[in-house]
């Protein structure tokens, strides 16, 4: 079937429309001048201005701790509920268990960070925990909404994983943690390596969630680039951004080789 010219001169418009911003906010990551509509030459002296700046630096280390902290434990929550919608049938509440599961990919963050910040201010008049609101907060809430965007995608690969396997695991007497560890989870693990990298950056990119329940001296990376931002882009925050799109695109070109590695060896397999 002939390719409609018109489709190519769309996806090149779409393509142009996205990655446009994008590629110029990089571009001038490396401008020289102060102003960062004015190009004056090529330098990387911003970069070096980020290394040297204590703000950026304490916000960054809370932001990395928070996120693999928050879609580590996404990953074990997100692939249990998977395991207990796809593999335990039926159960009673099943329904209501599967969207309560799913709800937080539908409900706006401004919804979900009031809830959440009401919770906490409950549960610290009641039992005194948690004290405060920190980085634990932050982990618990982001933990929230990033355990749906994993349970969605284990979920997807676990229904086409062959069961066969598992049975004949069974039949020759393995128990069912044996069987979890040594057949059901090497099936699923691009499904974890995926889903592991969607809440990682999800976590890293939350602005609105985290403004509601961080507090003193947990301001995070999203949250300083914010307060720079109203006061005006200056080249240091394109260099920031930079960095975090190439932070974004690695963990991508991960997923994609891992997925790709395991393809082909599903393939030799067969």
């Amino acid at each position: 079937m002939k390719r409609s010219p018109l489709l190519s001169i769309m996806a090149l418009i779409g393509f142009i429309f996205l990655y446009a911003p994008i590629l110029s906010l990089v571009v001038y990551s490396f401008n020289e001048s102060r102003l960062v509509t004015v190009w004056s030459g090529f330098s990387t002296k911003w970069y070096g201005e980020l290394l040297r700046d204590p703000q950026i630096l304490g916000a960054a280390w809370i932001s990395l701790k928070v996120a693999v902290a928050s879609a580590t434990i996404s990953l074990v929550l997100g692939t249990m509920a998977s395991l207990a919608l796809v593999r335990y049938g039926r159960f009673r509440f099943r329904e209501l268990f599967s969207g309560m599961t799913t709800a937080p990919l539908v409900m706006p963050d401004v919804i979900t960070g009031i809830s959440l910040l009401l919770l906490f201010v409950t549960m610290e008049s009641l039992f005194g925990w948690p004290a405060g609101r920190g980085l634990l907060t932050i982990i618990i809430a982001h933990t929230t909404f990033c355990m749906a965007y994993v349970a969605v995608v284990v979920e997807t690969r676990l229904i086409n994983v062959d069961r066969s396997v598992e049975e004949a695991a069974a039949d020759l007497g393995a128990k069912p943690l044996r069987i979890f560890f040594d057949v059901t989870l090497p099936s699923i693990a691009p499904a974890l390596v995926s889903g592991w990298l969607l809440a990682f950056t999800l976590s890293l990119d939350d602005l609105v969630i985290a403004s509601f329940v961080a507090g003193p001296g947990s301001t995070t990376l999203p949250m300083l680039i914010f307060s720079k931002v109203r006061l005006g882009v200056s080249p240091d925050v394109n260099a920031l951004a930079t960095i975090l799109i190439g932070l974004v695109a690695i963990g991508i070109a991960i997923s994609a080789f891992v997925m790709t590695r395991n393809g082909r060896s599903s393939e030799s397999g067969a």
